[in-house]
């Protein structure tokens, strides 16, 4: 929404806004938590607060179609999108295009935890949403592997909807999360967080009963006799998102492999002319209001493109 607007402020005339969800927003309407727009809009709010404010811009500019529950199944170097939508395969040629598509979380089998496969385990980002926008508990009790923004403020989520929350397990020695959310999201509610720890293994048959901990020396090798066990019906793991560009792979675009996102010299390019990525796309973000900031650069790198500069 932010390229979008951006680019209408640069003088483009015609936006088509798709959006896979049935509303716009994106991760942002299931981020009930407050911590956003303190940099963008000098004020503290809460995620869906955030998109809103970019929602009502988006909805009185004339220049901005929205398609809702649209699906870009295909994407040409040529600009050609082919997106799905109720009832109807629609193909339209873009002058130039940005794609925004975000992230997708590392599961449990990128990480190669051992054990048995029972139910109970979940992305957190996908609890998240169970938790937020469905209004479903996952389990009574829970231990969170890897200490990225996700998994922080799950763990405090979790936590306040009376779930016994064992421990954060993290493999470095340090969070990769803010330290606000150290502080506010474990510190606060007593959660243990265990540095230089990995789980061993998931035992159950057909729900989670416990987990196995080791911990880990310098090379991430076990200690010997230094493992323990805890108790839990859910793991939820968060251990980083990796940016989703199939479209842009599709195209043909260079990609890094290490990171999933085009290779580019500067912020938002691809290496195909009028095709442009913003957001946790191009890269994985800290903060919501550096997302904006760097999707309007996106938008009016497009209008430039537009007009020949």
């Amino acid at each position: 929404m932010a390229a979008a607007l951006a680019a209408r402020a640069a003088g483009v005339r015609d936006v088509l806004l798709l959006e896979r969800d049935q509303h716009l927003g994106g991760i942002l309407n299931q981020c009930i938590h407050p911590g956003f727009g303190l940099h963008h809009f000098k004020e503290e709010l809460t995620g869906p607060e955030y998109a809103d404010r970019f929602v009502r811009q988006v909805a009185e500019d004339p220049g901005i179609e929205v398609s809702l529950r649209s699906f870009v199944v295909k994407l040409t170097k040529d600009r050609e999108l082919s997106f799905l939508r109720p009832g109807a395969l629609e193909e339209v040629k873009a002058r130039a295009v940005i794609l925004a598509t975000g992230c997708r979380e590392r599961t449990r089998e990128m990480i190669a935890i051992p054990g048995s496969r029972p139910a109970g385990v979940y992305p957190a980002g996908l609890a998240q949403k169970m938790v937020n926008m469905e209004g479903w508990i996952p389990g009574r009790e829970a231990v969170i592997v890897g200490s990225g923004d996700i998994g922080l403020i799950m763990a405090r989520r979790m936590a306040l909807e009376g779930v016994k929350v064992r421990a954060v397990v993290e493999i470095q020695k340090t969070s990769r999360g803010l330290v606000r959310n150290v502080v506010q999201c474990l510190e606060d509610y007593g959660i243990p967080l265990h540095f230089q720890h990995r789980i061993s293994r998931i035992h159950g048959r057909d729900r989670v009963e416990k987990v196995s901990v080791v911990k880990v020396d310098d090379d991430f090798k076990d200690i010997p006799a230094s493992g323990f066990e805890l108790p839990c019906d859910t793991v939820l793991v968060s251990v980083g998102l990796i940016p989703e560009n199939e479209l842009l792979e599709m195209a043909g675009a260079e990609m890094d492999r290490k990171t999933n996102g085009p290779v580019s010299d500067e912020v938002n390019l691809t290496s195909l002319p009028g095709i442009f990525a913003c957001g946790n796309a191009f890269k994985v973000y800290d903060l919501a209001d550096s997302v904006t900031r760097d999707s309007e650069l996106a938008g009016r790198a497009a209008a430039r493109y537009l007009e020949g500069k």
